[in-house]
């Protein structure tokens, strides 16, 4: 296979994992949120449990202070990216919405995805660029600890 080939797709695989590591760190946040999770958070509980994070993060992966800032900025990027995903209110509210009348509302559904994409594609490039800089930032041996605690699933973050 070609080199450049062979990197774009080692490049693609670890965003991919990057994102989901992150991801799962940033999905387990309703727990700490109450029954709104992180969006609906004060600033001062979202830092707060953002600290509570890293520093879960940092003693699995024994992350120095430039890798924890790294790590930091991350979750900031991907707090940004799903408050402009929730911007417009609960997506459950909005669906129900589109079938409140007697028939589908196309257009406000079109005009929904529209605005979440607009959302993805505005925020994704900070959120690629945070990844590859945390994981970019991590020793090889920080880097192969997070590929396996990735094929462990969600229980490698747990212990």
């Amino acid at each position: 296979m070609k080199t450049w080939i062979k990197r774009t797709l080692i490049g693609l695989a670890t965003v991919v994992g990057a994102t989901a590591a992150i991801g799962g760190i940033a999905g387990c946040s309703h727990r700490m949120g109450g029954s709104h999770g992180w969006s609906a958070m004060s600033e001062e509980d979202a830092t707060r449990m953002k600290g509570v994070m890293i520093e879960r993060a940092a003693s699995k992966l024994d992350l120095d202070d430039a890798q924890k800032t790294r790590l930091g900025v991350l979750a900031d990027k991907l707090r940004e990216q799903k408050t402009a995903l929730m911007d417009g209110g609960d997506p459950r509210v909005q669906i129900n919405a589109l079938i409140a009348g007697n028939s589908f509302d196309r257009a406000a559904a079109q005009a929904l995805v529209e605005a979440k994409t607009a959302a993805v594609r505005t925020k994704s490039p900070e959120v690629i660029t945070a990844i590859g800089d945390f994981y970019d930032g991590l020793r090889p041996e920080q880097q192969q600890k997070l590929r396996d605690m990735l094929k462990q699933g969600r229980h490698g973050w747990r212990g």
